[in-house]
């Protein structure tokens, strides 16, 4: 079998889609937990062998230690504006380092989410170095953050000293994924999910404006992935003898978002028409203008796959899912 944490949400199920149609021999089996919203809307036709609340993991994979082939750890306390702190090391820190441990100890692979979010305001760049210096250097600007890079610099730290690992692991830093299966990030959601409501009943886009010199409104950039590509990603990792490590997972190209939200109004058919707004004072000074995902150690390590360009990820996104009608076994 195969576990996937955070298998109901948004990166997560892609992957738990992507495993069901590519090994459907194997029992996939999702931790996570569904609450009171549609989540359960992001697995409705995918025949999941299993639900285990995250409460009751450990004691799940003490009983199945021996048909567990890989660990994919994707859950996690995603909020950037969390501030329960506790609640995120629990969740981000401490639940990880459990299953780094039982990995270690049973032999399973074990590829889990970081995040961009570790390289904070992008002072020191975006290079995925794991050297613990270059880790020490980054400043994250959220708990979220920190919490990753907590975890980053536990791993490195103990792989370092010969600790005991698991066979092969893969710390991944996300960059801006957007894709089906996001709505109930709600506001954390992508820029595309947000916008496009608005677009297709005749409004404007609405973008923050900038506040910093030499960069126009809307030329703030992001890495921005398809989540099809970062699946992709995993699966490789997740199948390939040899390959251990942190690694981004980007396009390795930053686009402004006035680039993304025209490549929504081209996937709509409509012309270009953007408004802009102040950026909120709470988050001005923590704003970042531009985030590009160094490529190179996951290309060294043998990555062969093809990034999705821009307009053809908005497209499929916005033609083969926002717009379709809101049927879950679709």
């Amino acid at each position: 079998m195969i576990v996937v944490t955070g298998g109901a949400g948004f990166i997560g199920s892609n992957l738990v889609a992507a495993l069901l149609e590519r090994d459907g021999a194997r029992d996939v089996v999702v931790v996570d937990r569904f609450g009171h919203d549609d989540k359960w809307r992001n697995l409705a036709k995918h025949p999941v062998a299993e639900f285990i609340e995250p409460e009751r993991l450990m004691d799940f994979l003490a009983v199945n230690a021996g048909s567990v082939e890989t660990v994919y750890h994707l859950g996690a306390s995603s909020s950037t504006t969390e501030r329960d702190v506790d609640f995120i090391v629990r969740n981000n820190f401490t639940l990880s380092l459990s299953l780094w441990r039982w990995c270690a100890e049973h032999g399973v692979p074990f590829v889990y989410a970081s995040s961009a979010a570790t390289y904070g305001g992008g002072e020191h760049g975006f290079d995925d170095d794991p050297a613990p210096e270059a880790l020490a250097r980054l400043r994250p600007l959220n708990p979220y953050g920190w919490s990753k890079h907590l975890f980053d610099r536990r791993v490195i730290e103990m792989v370092g000293r010969g600790d005991p690992s698991p066979p092969r692991w893969s710390g991944l830093k996300f960059f801006n994924v957007y894709g089906p299966n996001e709505f109930h990030k709600a506001k954390q959601s992508s820029v595309v999910a947000q916008i496009q409501p608005r677009i297709l009943a005749g409004e404007p886009a609405v973008l923050f404006r900038s506040h910093r010199d030499g960069i126009p409104d809307g030329g703030q950039s992001r890495d921005f992935i398809w989540v099809g590509d970062c699946v992709d990603v995993m699966l490789w990792l997740g199948d390939t003898p040899g390959v251990s490590g942190l690694f981004n997972v980007g396009t390795g190209k930053a686009r402004s978002f006035a680039d993304l939200a025209t490549a929504v109004f081209d996937a709509l058919g409509k012309a270009p028409r953007i408004e802009f707004i102040d950026t909120p004072h709470e988050i001005r000074d923590r704003y970042q203008y531009f985030t590009e995902a160094s490529m190179d150690r996951l290309r060294a390590a043998g990555y062969p796959g093809q990034f999705t360009s821009l307009e053809e990820g908005v497209r499929r996104y916005v033609q083969d899912f926002l717009i379709q009608d809101d049927d879950p076994y679709r």
